[in-house]
C-alpha cells in the first residue's frame, strides 16, 4: 500500500498540511492542463516539476548538488575546449581520446518560449480557446525571427548576446527588489524544510531526483559557446573561461532566484495546477496580485529567452556544419557549404530550421509525442558530456601506464598536450566526479514524472533515445564507414609526439 501523500498550502506566513480530499486543486484547471498537453511537461523546463516532485527541499538544496556536478562537467569540457577549440566539440574529442578500436536541443527552447506566450494569454484571457496548432505557429514566428538574424543579421549576434547577458543581471536585480519590497508569502520553514512528493512514486528518493530536473535545466547547455570556437579570437583561452563563468553565474543567480520565488508562494497547489502550465506565472500573480504585473515580469524573462535563441541556432548550426565537414551527415557535401558573402554555413542553418519546423508539426497531433522528442535534449546533452570525458579519463590512465613507442603517423598517444586552460593535478578527480554525477542522473531523466502510468504520463524519452541510437547505428553501418574517417587533423593537434 503506497504511503498517503499530502499537499501543502502556504498562506499567512505559515505552512498547513491539507489532505488530498480537501485539496484546492480545481478539477477544471486539471482538465485545461490535460487539454494543453501539460500533464507530462517538458522535462526540466518548468519550475512546477520541482514543486510537486520534492518541493522546496529538492529545489533549494538540490541545486547545490546539480551545481557542483554541472561545474565538474563544465570544467572537464572547458579543458578539452582549450586543447582543441573546434566546432565539432564533443564528437571530435571523443574520437581524439578514445582507443583506436572504438573511434567512430534548440527545438525545446522554441517550444518553451511559445508555450510561455500561450501561458500569458491564458492568464489574461480566461475564455481563450487553446489549440495546439497555436503553439506551432508561435514556434514558427520565433524561429522566423531567429533565422533572419542568423543569416542576414549575423553581425548583430555579439550585440544580442551582450544584451541578453546585461538583461539577465539587470532583470534579476529588478525582480529581487520587487519581491523583497512586496514582502513574503511563505516562511523559512516552508522554503528550507518542506518536502512534497505528489509524483505517485513510493520512493522519496525517486521523487527527489525527478524534482532535480528544473535545477539541471537552468544550468545546462554551457557547451554552446564551444560550437562557435572557429569564429572566436583566442578560442583556446576565451571559450573555457566563458564555459566555467557561465555555470558559476547561472547557478548562483538560479539559487537566489529560487529563494525569491519560493518565499513568494502563497498557495503551492495553485502554482502546481495553474492552467497556464507554468508555475512561475502563477507565482508572479500571487506575489503582485495582478495579472498585468505578472505578464510584464514574464515578458522580461521571455526577452532573455528570445535573445538566447539567436545564439542557440548559431551554435547548433555550427555543430551540424562541422559534422557535415567531416562527412558525418547524409548529403554532407551540400551541408558543409559556407556562403562566401556572409561567411556562415547558411545551408546548415537552414537544415536546423527545417528540422525545427518538422518537429513543431508533431505538436499539432500530440503534445505528448513532441515532449517525448524534446525530452531527449537533456538526456542527449548529458550523454554527449559523459562520453568524451570518460574517453579523456581513459586516456589519462593509458598515458600513466603505457610505455608504447610513438606511432609512425607522428601522433603520440602516450602524451596529452594541454591547452592554456587546465585543471592541473585535480584533473582525474574532477573528471571522475563529472562522469559519476551525470551517469547517476540520466536514468531519472527517462522516468515518468508522475504515476500511475498512462499514455499521457509516460516518458517516451528513453524509447525515442534508443530509436535514435538504432537509426544512427544503421546509418553508421551502411554509410559512415565509407565516408566518415574521423577528424584526424584535430587528433594531431591535441595528442602529438613529445
Amino acid at each position: 500500500m503506497a504511503e498517503k501523500q499530502f499537499e501543502t498550502t502556504v498562506s499567512d506566513d505559515h505552512v498547513a498540511p491539507v489532505s488530498p480530499e480537501s485539496s484546492s486543486i480545481d478539477l477544471e484547471d486539471k482538465a485545461t492542463m490535460q487539454a494543453m498537453g501539460k500533464t507530462q511537461q517538458l522535462k526540466g523546463s518548468s519550475l512546477g516539476t520541482g514543486l510537486y516532485a520534492g518541493g522546496p527541499v529538492t529545489l533549494v538544496w538540490g541545486l547545490f548538488f546539480t551545481g557542483s556536478g554541472t561545474l565538474a562537467l563544465a570544467c572537464s569540457i572547458a579543458e578539452m575546449a582549450s586543447m582543441c577549440p573546434i566546432s565539432g566539440a564533443q564528437y571530435h574529442w571523443t574520437y581524439m581520446f578514445a582507443p583506436k578500436k572504438w573511434k567512430a536541443t534548440i527545438t525545446s527552447l522554441t517550444y518553451i518560449i511559445a508555450g510561455q506566450v500561450q501561458g500569458m494569454v491564458i492568464l489574461n484571457w480566461a475564455d481563450y480557446g487553446f489549440e495546439r496548432w497555436h503553439t506551432t505557429l508561435m514556434m514558427w514566428a520565433v524561429l522566423g525571427i531567429t533565422y533572419v538574424i542568423n543569416i542576414y543579421g549575423i553581425g548583430l549576434l555579439p550585440a544580442t548576446e551582450l544584451f541578453a547577458g546585461v538583461c539577465h543581471v539587470f532583470f534579476f536585480i529588478i525582480f529581487a527588489v520587487v519581491m523583497l519590497v512586496l514582502g513574503r508569502n511563505s516562511d523559512a520553514k516552508f522554503v528550507f524544510t518542506t518536502f512534497i512528493n505528489q509524483t505517485g512514486w513510493e520512493s522519496t528518493g525517486v521523487g527527489f531526483f525527478i524534482g532535480l530536473l528544473p535545477c539541471i535545466w537552468c544550468i545546462i547547455g554551457f557547451d554552446g559557446a564551444i560550437h562557435m570556437s572557429e569564429e572566436t579570437a583566442k578560442a583556446a583561452q576565451t571559450i573555457p573561461r566563458i564555459i566555467v563563468t557561465t555555470v558559476l553565474i547561472n547557478a548562483s543567480l538560479a539559487w537566489l532566484s529560487l529563494l525569491l520565488f519560493l518565499f513568494a508562494i502563497k498557495d503551492i497547489n495553485l502554482a502546481i495546477s495553474t492552467p497556464t502550465g507554468y508555475a512561475i506565472l502563477e507565482i508572479f500573480r500571487q506575489l503582485t496580485n495582478s495579472t498585468t504585473s505578472a505578464t510584464l515580469m514574464m515578458c522580461a524573462m521571455l526577452t532573455i529567452s528570445i535573445a538566447a535563441m539567436f545564439g542557440t541556432l548559431a551554435s547548433v548550426s555550427r555543430l551540424t556544419w562541422a559534422f557535415a565537414r567531416d562527412e558525418g551527415l547524409p548529403f554532407s557535401n551540400y551541408f558543409k557549404y559556407v556562403d562566401p558573402k556572409y561567411q556562415i554555413p547558411t545551408r546548415a542553418v537552414s537544415l536546423v530550421s527545417v528540422v525545427i519546423i518538422l518537429l513543431s508539426l508533431i505538436n499539432i497531433g500530440s503534445s505528448v509525442a513532441l515532449n517525448a522528442v524534446l525530452s531527449l535534449s537533456t538526456i542527449g546533452l548529458y550523454i554527449s558530456y559523459i562520453i568524451p570525458i570518460a574517453c579523456l579519463l581513459s586516456l589519462r590512465l593509458r598515458v600513466a601506464t603505457s610505455k608504447a613507442e610513438p606511432s609512425h603517423a607522428g601522433v603520440d598517444e602516450d602524451k596529452i598536450v594541454f591547452g592554456p586552460w587546465t585543471l592541473g593535478q585535480w584533473d582525474p578527480l574532477i573528471n571522475l566526479y563529472a562522469i559519476c554525477y551525470a551517469t547517476l542522473l540520466v536514468p531519472f531523466m527517462a522516468l515518468p514524472s508522475t504515476l500511475p502510468l498512462t499514455k499521457e504520463t509516460m516518458n517516451y524519452a528513453g524509447p525515442v533515445f534508443l530509436l535514435v541510437i538504432v537509426f544512427a547505428g544503421i546509418d553508421c553501418a551502411f554509410r559512415d564507414r565509407k565516408h566518415f574517417h574521423g577528424p584526424s587533423r584535430e587528433v594531431q593537434r591535441a595528442v602529438q609526439e613529445g
